[in-house]
């Protein structure tokens, strides 16, 4: 998934003129697009039949390719975008997500932090010095990884996905 803003009609139009049975690729960076995230405004305009046409597409495509499952390479790529985007659903009272998403996101950003600050460590701090916040590190970057993964699959669920 690639965090570029791009009109929506000129993806779909790349995706039908390459080949239909492939993710087309990010005209600026080339990464193949797994997943199209509407604007707020194109869902907010769904009563205009273009932008109801274009988003009916747009479903269509994240049904083909939404579900592909990336490397870890690819989904630390897109955590800045994800985190960003669930950040801000979390903080607009406007915007909903499921209680069980939110609980779940809630509790995995508590228990990494109670293991963070925790004295109880796989590799304490006190004996392997800088080394030891390692783990840490690692605990907070899986935390981080797993809530993406749930936000991507809300997005997928939202915009077409099954």
């Amino acid at each position: 998934m690639c965090t570029h803003l791009a009109i929506g009609n000129c993806i779909i139009q790349v995706w039908h003129h390459n080949s239909a049975l492939q993710p087309c690729k990010c005209p600026l960076c080339r990464r193949q697009i797994s997943l199209l995230v509407p604007t707020e405004a194109s869902s907010r305009e769904r009563h205009n039949p273009e932008v109801l046409e274009m988003l009916q597409k747009i479903e269509a495509y994240n049904r083909l390719f939404g579900g592909q499952s990336n490397g870890i390479f690819q989904k630390m790529q897109d955590l800045p975008f994800l985190i960003r985007r669930l950040f801000r659903d979390l903080t607009d009272p406007q915007r909903t997500l499921p209680f069980v998403i939110r609980a779940r996101v809630y509790l995995a950003v508590i228990m990494s932090a109670i293991y963070v600050i925790s004295p109880v460590d796989i590799i304490p701090e006190s004996v392997t010095g800088v080394i030891g916040l390692l783990d840490d590190l690692i605990i907070v970057l899986i935390c981080f990884l797993h809530v993406a993964a749930l936000y991507r699959s809300v997005l997928l669920f939202r915009h077409g996905g099954s």
